[in-house]
């Protein structure tokens, strides 16, 4: 299989994951089901959750009726190998905004609550925060798949098998690194072939990517990598905020900073912008993270 081949069967397989069915209509609620992606830790990837989500709730919505925002908690952890149910609360419906509630089933008990908000498109004010200067292009850097060697075995597929390419400016923090301990990062980040031209694909999408490396700003605080052994990382909550549209086959950059880890948890933030500078997405996330006592 070429490159391109490869290529574009990544995204195909990520597209089959994110084409709902609808099951069935209520007076109050609506129905869609969906596959899931299998993943080396049997559990399903958070980002797929958001993201096949969101779209359920917007499949209740009129086309121009957008996503602005949206805040999630992960509940429990999802099965890779079994298919996955959303529900769909028709909560308000406004002259200018929208609000849905999804929650994700597996055998019959919740593993994913989320509410968004959606808006038609309304002029206003406007200012964006400006995009970090001295970034090195994507071109520049190596995929993250060509950067690690002696990852077991499954965790070295899926870097290759993802429909993403990550890019690191940093080292990607799968194995140790000499690399600075400070709490941000920032990551280039595209789909390796082109999605349909369907803005709401996009928004989805953006929300699928938006789960990758947004905790490693904690980790790379304390010297802290994917591989550790006894390391125990979880995701609790996620929220996003869509600023502006923006294509997730072209390149994005992630910055990433954590402002505060305690307690067990630590918070990650986020912002992404096109490759020309304009702001994107807000993106802010708390995980659970214990960390083996002989760590430094």
């Amino acid at each position: 299989m070429s490159t391109d081949e490869h290529a574009t069967r990544t995204v195909e397989r990520l597209l089959e994951v994110l084409d709902l069915d609808s099951t069935q209509a209520r007076t109050t609620e609506d129905i869609f089901t969906g596959s899931s992606h299998p993943m080396p830790s049997g559990r399903i990837y958070g980002g797929q959750v958001l993201a096949q989500a969101l779209l359920a709730a917007e499949r209740t919505l009129p086309e121009d009726r957008a996503a602005h925002s949206m805040h999630g908690y992960f509940l429990r952890p999802g099965d890779a190998s079994q298919g996955i149910t959303i529900s769909v609360d028709r909560i308000h419906d406004g002259r200018s905004f929208s609000t849905r509630r999804a929650q994700a089933y597996q055998n019959g008990v919740p593993i994913f609550s989320m509410i968004a908000s959606f808006q038609d498109a309304d002029p206003g004010v406007e200012h964006a925060a400006s995009m970090p200067e001295g970034i090195p292009a994507p071109e520049d850097l190596a995929p993250d798949e060509a950067r690690v060697q002696g990852l077991p075995g499954g965790t070295a597929r899926m870097l290759s098998e993802r429909a993403a390419d990550i890019r690191h400016v940093d080292s990607p923090l799968y194995l140790p690194s000499d690399d600075e301990r400070i709490p941000q990062q920032a990551v280039w980040m595209r789909l390796r072939a082109p999605l349909p031209d369907d803005p709401r694909l996009h928004r989805a999408a953006l929300a699928y990517l938006s789960d990758m490396t947004i905790q490693e700003s904690i980790l790379r605080a304390h010297g802290v990598y994917w591989a550790l052994p006894g390391l125990k990382v979880a995701s609790l909550d996620h929220a996003m905020w869509w600023h502006r549209p923006a294509r997730v086959d072209e390149w994005l950059l992630y910055v990433q900073e954590s402002p505060n880890a305690r307690g067990g948890r630590g918070l990650a933030t986020g912002r992404i912008f096109t490759r020309d500078g304009e702001f994107v997405a807000s993106v802010a996330q708390e995980i659970m993270i214990r960390v083996p006592d002989d760590q430094d």
